[in-house]
């Protein structure tokens, strides 16, 4: 329908914006990976796998990328279990409401990341407003130290940030499913439970693949909510990362860690992407 050089026009200049600002950095950031630093803070460009052995001969890293992934689990677990049930109450019983609680949900997406960060560590702090509620009713005699600079204030933290990503995709799978499914197994007999269990859930599937993996990816990467609100027992990979890059100067290290994240969000992605198809409804 299109001519050559039409299809050439539209598809050569995203092909081009790719290439330059996405491929050109993974590459330059491979290529890092198996480079080192002299004693002078001088990047030599002499090809190693020495950064490879560091990751697996200093075992702060494996450490370290474990509890990052324990967290990003944790705060996947509870943004579904918040996502979930209010993405289903407003697709199946939200009536009239529906548009304007789909509202209330997404406008937190409007504030600033940065401004919900210092909010839930005014929240949480020692002076902050939990504390002092707890000590004006006299359940705690001094500031809780637990519930700042600590692995749950990050996972509260981003719990809250990254609900509506898994609200968004979970909600869109619940309004693609065929109504007709639902009442034709009410009409069967199906009590309500059931008819959930057996009809509503599994058509979900796909939904809730991709707000986990929203969720997951995102909190597995962050790293101004331990910076802010992690304190030493909250230090995330990307933590570690910025620091090599930064006060370190270790670039090909924080390369080297980089791209391992890299392979493990694309595996991420491929096995949640075949398991989308496979649930998938047509």
């Amino acid at each position: 329908m299109f001519s050559r050089a039409y299809k050439s026009a539209i598809t050569l200049p995203p092909l081009f914006w790719v290439a330059t600002f996405l491929l050109t950095p993974y590459a330059l950031l491979f290529c890092y990976s198996f480079w080192s630093v002299s004693p002078a803070q001088i990047i030599v460009r002499q090809w190693n796998l020495e950064n490879y052995r560091e990751l697996l001969r200093v075992s702060m890293y494996p450490a370290v990328l474990l509890r990052s992934m324990r967290i990003a689990a944790s705060v996947t677990a509870l943004a579904l279990l918040l996502g979930y049930p209010l993405a289903y109450y407003l697709s199946v019983h939200a009536g009239t409401r529906k548009h304007l609680l789909y509202q209330l949900v997404v406008i937190p997406l409007w504030v600033s990341y940065l401004v919900r960060a210092y909010a839930w560590k005014t929240i949480l702090g020692s002076d902050g407003v939990l504390n002092t509620l707890l000590q004006y009713f006299h359940i705690t005699h001094h500031p809780l130290g637990f519930l700042l600079y600590s692995p749950f204030a990050v996972v509260l933290t981003l719990t809250h940030i990254y609900t509506p990503f898994v609200f968004l995709p979970i909600y869109a799978s619940l309004e693609h499913i065929p109504r007709r499914l639902v009442e034709a197994s009410q009409d069967l007999g199906a009590p309500p439970l059931e008819t959930f269990w057996r009809v509503i859930l599994p058509l979900s599937i796909p939904g809730v693949l991709a707000g986990a993996t929203f969720a997951f990816v995102l909190s597995l990467g962050d790293f101004l909510a331990p910076l802010l609100l992690g304190g030493p027992s909250g230090v995330m990979i990307s933590n570690v990362v910025v620091s090599l890059f930064g006060a370190a100067y270790n670039w090909p290290l924080g390369s080297a860690i980089s791209f391992c994240m890299l392979l493990l969000v694309v595996a991420l992605l491929f096995l949640t992407e075949r398991l989308e198809k496979r649930w998938s409804f047509s």
